[in-house]
């Protein structure tokens, strides 16, 4: 994670997060708590929701465009809140810009691979599912966790559409977690951050210390790393919102987790489809 920004006080520069909508601000909100000092920015790609049904090409198209949004914003570091992006676009793009970048995914698989746990259960999009992330980072440090791995495509709908308390959502939640618990897990990634916000229904189908949000570990890593390379700020001055559309739907779909203040400005990629 070399460092080449060569802004004055670098310090002072803004931590930036992104994701696809508001399921960034489950990292957001403990990366807070850990450093409350630092200035931030948060980006929702709320128009290209969900990012789990994307190719390969849109989620370069559409990271790249951000990070450049981050550069011009000069952000000193930029965290993968996205489980997605990270999964599908990190090893292609981490060398292409002037701040570090944090990626979610390969950022907490040495922690869960020496974790202790022999079986473990990895719920995501259908993108992360399908470039076998987790299994693939989590076997080059413990070969022996055996991982079961499911796509829960309608789940990141249901919290953004604010729709987790209806029938048809909790069926949907019930469905993944009765073939889940085929393979008996110990443990259980919410592998987007967007499904902990799902944890008042998920436990009505699963002990809720059975899942593991991996912003947990994740929050305290990049403190750590921001701490090691000497990045942290010692006050703190703002934060900004920004998303690609629905602004007002994002404050709302936001609260359970996150106090959005006002709404966030609204920002158009000329080459976003």
């Amino acid at each position: 994670m070399e460092y080449k920004n060569t802004y004055n006080n670098i310090n002072k520069n803004p931590i930036a997060f992104f994701d696809s909508g508001v399921g960034g601000l489950t990292v957001m909100n403990k990366v807070v708590k850990l450093l409350p000092n630092e200035n931030r920015l948060y980006f929702g790609d709320t128009k290209n929701m969900p990012y789990g049904e994307k190719t390969e090409e849109q989620l370069l198209q559409y990271a790249d465009e951000i990070f450049r949004f981050f550069e011009r914003h000069n952000a000193k570091a930029v965290i993968m809140a996205c489980n997605t992006t990270s999964a599908v676009t990190y090893e292609k793009l981490k060398n292409n810009y002037n701040f570090k970048i944090y990626p979610i995914i390969q950022s907490v698989c040495p922690v869960l691979a020496n974790s202790g746990i022999k079986r473990l259960c990895v719920i995501a999009t259908p993108a992360t599912i399908n470039s076998h992330a987790y299994s693939k980072e989590i076997s080059k440090y413990n070969s022996e966790m055996e991982i079961f791995e499911i796509s829960a495509p309608n789940w990141v709908r249901i919290v953004e559409e604010h729709r987790i308390n209806q029938p048809q959502s909790i069926l949907q939640v019930q469905e993944i977690l009765e073939e889940v618990e085929k393979f008996s897990p110990d443990k259980i990634v919410l592998a987007c951050t967007h499904y902990p916000y799902l944890m008042n229904v998920l436990k009505k189908f699963a002990p809720q210390e059975k899942f593991i949000d991996p912003a947990e570990y994740f929050a305290q890593i990049i403190k750590d790393d921001l701490t090691k390379n000497n990045l942290l700020n010692d006050k703190f001055e703002y934060e900004k919102f920004y998303v690609s559309s629905n602004p007002q739907n994002f404050v709302e779909a936001s609260k359970m987790f996150y106090n959005v203040s006002k709404l966030p400005e609204l920002i158009s990629f000329k080459q976003s489809s």
